[in-house]
């Protein structure tokens, strides 16, 4: 028997910790960031170690969360407007993300072409991509076929790698396009993954059963954690080789996570999903900072390029080889956009108190 759609009986408020979370996704891709533009190779192994850890979660963290999103989103839609309604709202928000990310591009990355690939691209796509299968998940067994074809598709990308890379040459603009930074094959993989979960976690009508499910969640997060640490220890890997880009995949000189990088990746999503419920929705930690940067994720994420790079790297000339001021440097740094957040999240309020109709 089909399953209700969620916002029959799920959630459908903005649930906190959601923001949280991606709030410090937000935070863990800045640090990648400013560890790479603010820093140099004589840091050694702990900037590398760094650079690579926030990466490898940071990444996963936000596109997962889109998927995960998403159900909310559409139950919040669904009752109050026609399908074809809806599945506009969802082409314009994929699109604005993937002008936003050429605009990204044309303004930051001023030597390189404005329509290369890159991660708002990607969450772009996996927007609109994720709406078909949106339509079908009220049956259950649709939402197994997405995560066996999510997972599939990511088993492709890594049988053809080396089929890839060595067809990119060849073709330039579409290797720039769909196999540059965060390519949408796999990376949207992650994103079908977290629908299915999401579209569970929207059916789940009572705090209790929430809590149960993320607890599952957070079971199944630790038990990849341990996974990919009794991997390393029982191949030998050394503990600053344990977190490094080569034993992933480098397509066009980009990183994608490859095999037992997975367990890392998916394991501190899951567990970092119920950590932030039971601290946020049930203890009710003050958190504040992390929603507005959560809930402003997308200005931030853009604005922060030009604090980051275009300011303090390519202007300024900054260069913070030492922990103790390139932590402070970050703390301002988070202090700023915290504000900037608040900032933004206000006029948005008044302009859209201005647009209601009297």
């Amino acid at each position: 028997m089909a399953a209700p759609a969620p916002g029959e009986r799920g959630p459908t408020e903005r649930l906190q910790f959601l923001d949280a979370v991606r709030g410090f996704a937000l935070l863990l891709m800045i640090v990648n960031h400013t560890g790479r533009w603010w820093q140099d190779g004589a840091m050694g192994w702990p900037r590398y170690n760094l650079i690579y850890a926030s990466m490898a979660v940071g990444a996963p963290l936000f596109l997962f969360l889109v998927g995960f999103c998403l159900p909310l989103s559409f139950a919040r839609r669904r009752p109050t407007g026609s399908l074809p309604s809806v599945a506009a709202k969802f082409l314009q928000r994929g699109a604005r993300l993937i002008l936003a990310s050429w605009l990204l591009n044309f303004v930051v990355f001023r030597d390189e072409p404005f329509w290369e690939g890159g991660v708002l691209q990607t969450i772009g796509l996996g927007i609109i991509l994720a709406l078909p299968p949106m339509l079908l998940l009220h049956h259950r067994g649709a939402r197994y076929l997405l995560i066996t074809v999510a997972v599939a598709l990511y088993a492709l990308f890594s049988i053809f790698n080396a089929r890839i890379a060595a067809w990119l040459p060849d073709h330039p603009v579409l290797a720039r396009i769909f196999f540059f930074e965060f390519p949408p094959w796999p990376w949207i993989s992650l994103v079908w993954i977290g629908l299915a979960l999401g579209w569970v976690w929207a059916l789940q009508d009572t705090p209790e059963r929430r809590a149960r499910y993320l607890k599952i969640m957070t079971a199944a997060g630790l038990v990849c954690l341990a996974a990919f640490a009794a991997w390393d220890w029982s191949h030998g890997t050394p503990v600053h080789l344990s977190l490094a880009f080569k034993r992933d995949f480098i397509l066009n000189n980009h990183w994608t996570a490859r095999g037992v990088t997975n367990l890392l990746g998916l394991g501190a999503v899951f567990s970092l999903l119920g950590l932030a419920y039971y601290l946020v929705e049930l203890k009710r930690l003050p958190v504040g900072w992390l929603v507005v940067l959560g809930r402003t994720a997308l200005m931030l994420y853009f604005l922060h390029h030009l604090l980051v790079l275009t300011l303090a790297k390519e202007w300024l000339g900054i260069k913070l080889n030492d922990w103790w001021w390139y932590a402070v440097a970050n703390a301002a740094l988070m202090v700023a956009l915290v504000y900037l957040g608040r900032l933004w999240l206000h006029i948005r309020s008044i302009a859209g108190r201005r647009l209601q109709p009297a």
